[in-house]
């Protein structure tokens, strides 16, 4: 099998999971949000920890949390994916899975513009097109409804944000978030101990498939992005934008087909501006990646043939 075979069938297992997560959390419906977060963050740090530990690198996550400079900007992410994780968790146990699928198909725009405005990258005219449409849509949504789509903007920018920040760790996916769920997990283990002892319980302990589904939101956390990782770096950056939007069409799916949300007329209209949004992004990021490949390969054509100048001159007659 080629290594782009490979990386194809990573990348779809990564975001098939992530897509059908919300199976997994509404089966945690009786356990409090937060409390399930406190889980996720502490069994995801054992499940890495091991994992990093099997490969050798468990110094390269101390040496991580150890240096002053790159401890705040883990805590920074730290805070926004806490934030995005909770809210998932939250609106899956409230019934707005559908406004989370959303969110999760607008983050590429909005990762987009946050790079416009913070970083001062410049956008083509097909980007503007893309984020007009989504900004439509989600407006079509807030106007039809008489609600702000709060959700869907909340776990889009806190993942957007989240990105941002981390460009500026020279870390690993895997090693960089398990520095974060390091920093994170006093926090859990605190609030969980908490529970337990104030007497309000927990659900940890009280029911084995209850416990058991707790343990494995850790594996469910960290195999993805593990899957992603691999498969990303066999892979151009088109491909791994194109196949990521299975996990919010899945998520969809999930949320109207299984959970029976309601789709009425104003959803379809906002999700039809959303999804040619995304048509047109997808395009114009094929095209630019695709130019990009085609630069690359001239220039390396011309070193090739500026260092080894016999060979121009052995084709002559």
């Amino acid at each position: 099998m080629t290594d782009t075979r490979k990386g194809v069938l990573a990348l779809v297992a990564a975001c098939a999971i992530w897509g059908l997560s919300g199976l997994f959390y509404k089966a945690l419906s009786d356990v409090p949000s937060h409390e399930v977060l406190a889980h996720r963050t502490v069994w995801s740090l054992v499940f890495f920890g091991l994992v990093l530990g099997l490969q050798g690198r468990l110094h390269m996550l101390w040496r991580a949390v150890a240096n002053p400079a790159s401890r705040k900007v883990i805590a920074a992410a730290a805070i926004f994916i806490s934030i995005n994780w909770f809210l998932f968790i939250w609106s899956i146990h409230a019934g707005r899975a559908t406004e989370a699928s959303m969110g999760y198909y607008i983050f590429p725009l909005v990762a987009v513009l946050i790079g416009r405005v913070v970083l001062g990258e410049q956008l083509s005219r097909t980007q503007w097109v893309a984020i007009t449409l989504a900004a439509s849509g989600v407006l079509s949504l807030t106007v039809g409804l008489h609600i702000v789509p709060w959700i869907s903007l909340v776990l889009a920018s806190t993942f957007g944000l989240y990105g941002l920040i981390k460009k500026r760790l020279d870390l690993g996916p895997v090693v960089s978030v398990s520095a974060e769920v390091l920093l994170l997990c006093p926090l859990g283990l605190g609030w969980l101990v908490y529970l337990h002892s104030s007497g309000q319980g927990g659900a940890f302990g009280q029911d084995l498939t209850q416990s058991l589904l707790l343990m494995a939101a850790g594996p469910i956390t960290a195999m993805p992005l593990i899957l992603f990782s691999y498969g990303a770096r066999r892979l151009t950056l088109s491909t791994v934008g194109i196949v990521q939007y299975i996990n919010p069409t899945l998520q969809f799916l999930v949320a109207v087909l299984i959970f029976g949300e309601p789709f009425t007329t104003v959803h379809l209209i906002a999700f039809a501006l959303i999804w040619t949004a995304l048509a047109v992004y997808s395009s114009s990021a094929f095209t630019q990646d695709r130019a990009r490949r085609r630069t690359v390969m001239v220039s390396e054509a011309e070193v090739v043939v500026s260092t080894n100048p016999s060979s121009d001159a052995s084709a002559k007659p």
